[in-house]
């Protein structure tokens, strides 16, 4: 069986969610409206599959919730330039502190992100 590899994936969100939604305003006061607004994530999927999850309201076989409503809502494409380059990673744990700290890094170029 292939080991699970898991990428970080980048999308771009339609501004609306930065005038619509209190919580993703607040997240990023940073924002001067110039860049994009964003959504980072990680997945064990395809970052395609991923979006495409995301844009359906996705749920799982015990019927949660998998897709963020923030992306459902507000997605609109992948965004493979602020991406391709990060490497795939082994663990899950790796994953999701490198979704943090890029979504973090994006932040401090002046975009306005969001991620869990």
């Amino acid at each position: 069986m292939p080991k699970t590899e898991y990428r970080v994936y980048v999308i771009e969100l339609s501004k609306k969610v930065f005038t619509e939604n209190r919580k993703f305003r607040e997240a990023n006061p940073q924002f001067n409206g110039v860049l994009q607004c964003l959504y980072v994530g990680m997945t064990s999927k395809t970052p395609k599959e991923r979006f495409e999850q995301h844009k359906s309201g996705y749920l799982n076989k015990k019927g949660h919730k998998l897709s963020a409503n923030i992306v459902e809502k507000y997605g609109l494409y992948l965004r493979g330039s602020l991406f391709n380059h990060i490497a795939p990673m082994g663990t899950r744990a790796q994953a999701l502190k490198m979704e943090e700290q890029f979504a973090l890094e994006l932040r401090r170029k002046g975009y306005a992100v969001w991620f869990n």
